[in-house]
């Protein structure tokens, strides 16, 4: 792989690129995804992700500065893709002191002060999830607001080959974590202490967080999305395990298997509903063609049994890069137009999803896999075994 330093400085050149191509002269940017995607900046990620008191203004033509929480400066000193740091303020309740107004004032008028001096009497100025007295602000300065997502989601859709390094050597780390979580799924440890031998595997191979928390054994697997409990597995149960994880360099990973505890033989409701979901799985994983439409796909994708329906999985597909990303690709309803557009195209990753639930055996059964899509071909990403014994 190349040097780190090297994907950021691509990544950066990329969307400068797509932000002339959309016609974006500034972009600033809250998120801290989108800000280590930008800059391959880091600072306390989950906490940023509900405290606005972090942000990066990145122009097309001219320099990026980061606003960075007090005391955190040195952390982005030393790289190559933002040219000056600077203290950010604090935009909500809690990280202004009380003082959300003032602060957005002074907030809005250092932004508009480099917007000018960059871009003259270009007063727009593309943004993300900012608390909105901090976007009155701004609008209050007489500048143009358009969403950042647009150009945001065009670059990070179709992802650099330096990526997909990256991304494969997420995916082995993830894979020993799973590993590790399936060699000591036993009978009578709980949901959550299971969850924790997963990320404690994870986090140690560099690994950032986990997303979710599905981790769900016997009733817990009907319907789907339930979190991880204190409930206990028994011998015999469907654990299901959704890796969504943000792995290494910020790189998500995300397939689903499910397993069973203990040394017993499914029962023949588990081996059907595992069949079905196995069956759905590779039946869009074989329907899916590079160039194709996203409408094509749904059209071509398994007919879900009206048995199944009520519990099935809320979209055939999804889009990762460094978190869940474009497209949601949903299921055909008959009743409307389709509300998607576009192809499967090269370099898109996906996420195929396939859920088989049973309220009558009070089970399910979740299954995915993560595929790259080539020009010409469709890698499944994953090498992680399903398990034989359903099959």
């Amino acid at each position: 792989m190349i040097p780190a330093t090297e994907l950021h400085r691509q990544r950066q050149n990329k969307l400068r690129q797509k932000m002339l191509e959309h016609d974006v002269p500034a972009l600033l940017i809250l998120d801290p995804v989108n800000i280590l995607y930008a800059t391959g900046a880091t600072n306390m990620t989950l906490f940023t992700m509900r405290t606005p008191s972090r942000y990066l203004l990145l122009f097309a033509e001219g320099p990026a500065i980061l606003f960075d929480f007090f005391g955190c400066e040195h952390l982005g000193k030393n790289l190559e893709t933002i040219d000056h740091i600077l203290p950010a303020k604090g935009l909500c309740f809690t990280s202004s002191s009380g003082k959300v107004k003032q602060n957005s004032t002074e907030f809005a008028t250092v932004i508009t002060d480099l917007l000018r001096q960059t871009c003259g009497r270009d007063r727009r100025l593309a943004i993300d999830r900012f608390p909105y007295v901090a976007v009155d602000a701004l609008r209050q300065n007489g500048l143009i607001l358009s969403d950042a997502d647009e150009v945001l989601s065009a670059t990070r859709r179709h992802k650099l080959d330096t990526e997909i390094e990256y991304m494969y050597e997420a995916m082995q780390r993830v894979e020993y974590a799973v590993q590790k979580f399936e060699d000591n799924l036993e009978p009578e440890t709980t949901e959550v202490a299971n969850w924790a031998n997963y990320q404690k595997e994870l986090i140690a191979n560099e690994g950032m967080y986990v997303t979710t928390r599905l981790v769900q054994s016997g009733e817990h697997t009907y319907p789907y999305f339930q979190q991880c409990s204190n409930r206990i597995v028994k011998d015999g149960e469907l654990v299901c395990l959704d890796t969504d994880s943000v792995g290494y360099n910020g790189y998500a990973v995300d397939f689903s298997r499910t397993f069973i505890s203990g040394d017993k033989k499914p029962s023949n409701a588990q081996r059907m509903l595992y069949q079905k979901s196995f069956e759905q799985l590779h039946w869009n994983i074989d329907a899916i063609k590079p160039g194709m439409s996203f409408l094509e796909l749904t059209e071509k994708a398994w007919k879900v049994p009206t048995e199944y329906n009520k519990s099935r999985y809320y979209c055939i597909a999804h889009g990762l890069g460094m978190s869940g990303e474009y497209p949601n690709i949903p299921y055909l309803d008959t009743t409307r137009d389709y509300p998607l557009d576009g192809h499967i195209e090269d370099g898109m990753i996906l996420c195929i999803e396939s859920y088989v639930g049973s309220e009558k055996f009070g089970e399910g059964v979740k299954l995915e896999q993560q595929l790259l899509i080539r020009d010409n071909a469709v890698e499944c990403m994953s090498n992680y075994p399903f398990n034989n014994s359903f099959l």
